[in-house]
């Protein structure tokens, strides 16, 4: 027991004269650490854009493939039902049956989210449409009729 004591107590902190000490120019310096936040903050600047830019077209690229998708579920349902949904049915008859299709076999999308464009507002439908029988339209970021690049309407042709 005693051969224990003496090795905890030897264990513990060394003496003071032995204890290591850092250099004095160890760390950083002010100017070192302005001089690479600048850095960070140049290729920041110069890599931001195009990321974004990047991303914004993803969204209508998004906004695209997921009309298209909903018009291939539309067209799923009328040879299911025998008929488009109406205006007034519109793209909700591909979750849930409108009480007059009684040979609607769905639901034709696996969820309710799938009806919501990558800027969070629903997709529209118009019957008749302006190129076919009807249409899976978004308006864009703005969500008003018109508008040029992430503003742009896009429709499912």
């Amino acid at each position: 027991m005693a051969g224990l004591v003496r090795f905890v107590r030897a264990r513990r902190e060394p003496p003071l004269d032995k204890v290591e000490r850092a250099p004095a120019d160890a760390g950083f310096t002010l100017l070192e650490l302005l001089v690479t936040l600048a850095i960070i903050g140049l290729i920041a600047g110069l890599a931001g854009p195009p990321v974004v830019r990047y991303l914004a077209g993803a969204r209508s690229d998004t906004a695209q493939t997921q009309a298209r998708n909903l018009a291939t579920a539309v067209e799923l349902l009328r040879l299911d039902v025998g008929r488009y949904p109406t205006e007034e049915e519109g793209l909700s008859a591909l979750s849930s049956a409108p009480a007059d299709m009684p040979q609607w076999r769905g639901p034709y999308i696996q969820r309710e989210g799938a009806l919501l464009d990558p800027w969070g507002q629903p997709y529209r439908y118009r019957a008749p449409g302006t190129s076919g029988a009807f249409d899976v339209f978004s308006y864009g970021a703005d969500n008003k009729p018109g508008g040029e690049g992430e503003d742009k309407d896009i429709v499912d042709n």
